[in-house]
């Protein structure tokens, strides 16, 4: 398959747009073209040692969940391994492309992975996205009625405004007279001088409606997931389900005070990776992430609500062998998907 129109399968399987708008996703090496894909190999974190097992493997592309090109690179030298990556890759024809928080959000994504974990469960996101063309453009919708007289000064000054879109003029009848109503799009610094403008015209300004544009919200779609389990079940419980479902010997536990390990879990609250600012806030029995900060810990401890973190890459890692199943199915078995076998948490318990 075509690099290009990998990466536009790529795209329509988890849209870029629903990632979060500090990350860093999309295609980040991209090999001259033509470059075909035959092999794509799957990793959590794209390390030197994982890179040498791509190379191997002759993968033509690397999905790395994390984007291993994060903060700016001023240079391209044998300097650092993150450098050495990107030297890596282009010398042996291999792109990275890299979704991170764009499957953290999707449906079938990270998160609703590791839901499976807790059990029979129904879930909701905790941060759910909005779509990200509607509307269009502006975040206010101003609309008012003008008469012949007035209409022209009015639209020539309004044409004059930075940041105004979808600018539109009907006929329209006010108390029996012939009148134009003009509706358009604007930012909030627009609408204050769309505003100003208005109110030098009492006539004008008293026809005035001001509306607020808001995206419509994606079903099932966005940051963290809120799980309700189908019958509570004992923190004890879900800490061996959770190791089950991760393949993990241990995890971290702090029990939420006024609880125990025998203490009935029904709701539960989950982000994989660093769930910290995600999970802030939230009402329920336990947070479920990889890692948290020291101070939010003890600030969910102290509202009574137990934790369970299971290292960074760990609630993240498993969901690759259901990926390469699903991007199967979605690019019609047209080529080879790898998953890493080199890919591993950095942390382990000694």
């Amino acid at each position: 398959m075509n690099l290009r129109e990998l990466v536009s399968a790529l795209n329509d399987f988890a849209s870029p747009s629903l990632a979060e708008s500090w990350d860093n996703v999309g295609l980040l090496v991209e090999p001259s073209p033509p470059h075909t894909v035959n092999t794509l190999f799957l990793t959590n974190d794209l390390t030197e040692e994982v890179m040498e097992e791509a190379v191997q493997k002759k993968a033509d592309l690397i999905l790395s969940y994390h984007p291993p090109i994060f903060t700016p690179l001023k240079r391209i030298t044998w300097k650092t391994w993150k450098e050495r990556l990107v030297i890596r890759a282009l010398e042996n024809r291999i792109g990275i492309y890299s979704p991170h928080t764009a499957y953290d959000a999707i449906p079938h994504g990270v998160n609703n992975w590791l839901t499976k974990g807790l059990g029979a469960c129904t879930s909701v996101p905790l941060h759910p996205s909005t779509a990200p063309s509607s509307p269009a453009e502006g975040t206010h919708r101003v609309e008012f009625c003008a008469d012949a007289e007035h209409l022209d000064a009015v639209l020539s000054k309004i044409k004059d405004i930075p940041e105004i879109s979808c600018l539109t003029t009907l006929p329209a009848r006010v108390e029996g007279e012939e009148q134009t109503r003009v509706s358009l799009n604007c930012s909030q610094k627009a609408l204050l001088e769309v505003v100003a403008l208005l109110s030098q015209n009492s006539l004008l300004y008293h026809k005035t409606e001001i509306l607020l544009l808001q995206k419509p919200v994606l079903p099932h779609t966005g940051m963290g997931r809120l799980c309700t389990l189908s019958e509570p079940v004992s923190l004890s419980d879900i800490i061996e389900r959770i190791k089950g479902h991760l393949q993990l010997p241990h995890v971290r536990v702090a029990v939420g005070t006024g609880r125990t390990l025998e203490s009935p879990v029904k709701k539960a609250a989950l982000c994989a990776g660093s769930g910290s600012s995600v999970l802030k806030g939230t009402e329920a029995d336990l947070y479920l992430t990889g890692e948290m900060s020291h101070h939010d810990v003890l600030d969910a401890v102290a509202n009574g609500i137990s934790v369970i973190l299971c290292e960074h890459s760990n609630t993240e890692r498993g969901f690759l062998s259901e990926l390469r199943d699903a991007l199967a199915i979605h690019l019609q078995n047209k080529i080879n998907i790898v998953v890493s076998q080199k890919d591993r948490d950095p942390l382990q318990v000694a």
